[in-house]
């Protein structure tokens, strides 16, 4: 299984915010062949899902109180998550959740960027992060979509030490990377042509698959729903999918 590159900035770990857990759990273990790891109580009933016996994410119950749809979260590496939470109110962004320490496990905080897009970050303590990614069942690719791209390009830069690679600088395809050696790690798309005017940025997960198509189908016949067909891209088969309780995530050929 590819090791992630877990250094400053990068994509580290991924987490499901959902009104059903339990469905969650049977949705994603039947389409990418998860296992739930027992929930530890002192965590407030978060709990880790796993592929093939390593760690790839996490879920947590979505209780309807905080008015938050069902999402993934995204999250990204640091070395001094204090920083990273000043650093990013210096640079137009927010801080929706302070720093907070997880036991022996790291730091967490959740940021808001200029665009209104939320991202985690996380500084490991005896947890680094997810264990595999990059192939069949586990996270692939992280994108952001936001109307804010020059801004964003220049938070995630200068807040989360992005070496930013342009990728695409035409009205109609402006695309950055973050590139560590000569592996891109996650993008921003510029989506003005995309999202309507005032809709705040997302981050999306994509998860690869062997078969998009085969997949897509599999999505249908567990109760949830397609959003956008399978189409052939210069970077793979690509597909856009919801799970039971609606939360978006995205696919593309490993």
């Amino acid at each position: 299984m590819p090791t992630p590159t877990l250094v400053v900035g990068a994509p580290c770990w991924i987490d499901l915010y959902s009104s059903d857990t339990d469905k969650a759990t049977e949705f994603y273990g039947e389409l990418f062949g998860w296992t739930k790891e027992v929930q530890r109580e002192e965590f407030g009933g978060y709990f880790t899902f796993l592929k093939d016996g390593k760690h790839i994410g996490g879920c947590m119950k979505n209780d309807g109180q905080e008015g938050q749809p069902d999402m993934w979260t995204v999250y990204l590496t640091t070395d001094d998550i204090e920083r990273t939470a000043a650093d990013a109110k210096a640079k137009g962004g927010r801080v929706h959740m302070e720093p907070m320490k997880v036991a022996e496990n790291g730091s967490f905080a959740i940021i808001g960027d200029p665009g209104g897009a939320g991202i985690g970050t996380w500084q490991p303590g005896e947890v680094t992060g997810f264990e595999v990614w990059n192939e069949a069942g586990t996270p692939k690719w992280f994108e952001l979509f936001t109307r804010d791209y020059d801004a964003s390009v220049d938070f995630y830069r200068d807040v989360f030490k992005w070496n930013t690679h342009t990728e695409g600088d035409t009205p109609e395809f402006r695309y950055t990377t973050f590139r560590e050696g000569e592996q891109n790690l996650a993008g921003i798309m510029d989506a003005t042509q995309f999202l309507p005017e005032g809709a705040p940025a997302f981050w999306s997960v994509y998860f690869g698959v062997d078969d998009v198509d085969a997949a897509l189908g599999k999505i249908l016949e567990l109760g949830g729903t397609v959003t956008r067909p399978a189409e052939d891209t210069p970077y793979g088969r690509l597909a856009q999918a919801a799970d039971p309780t609606g939360t978006p995530f995205k696919l593309v050929s490993a």
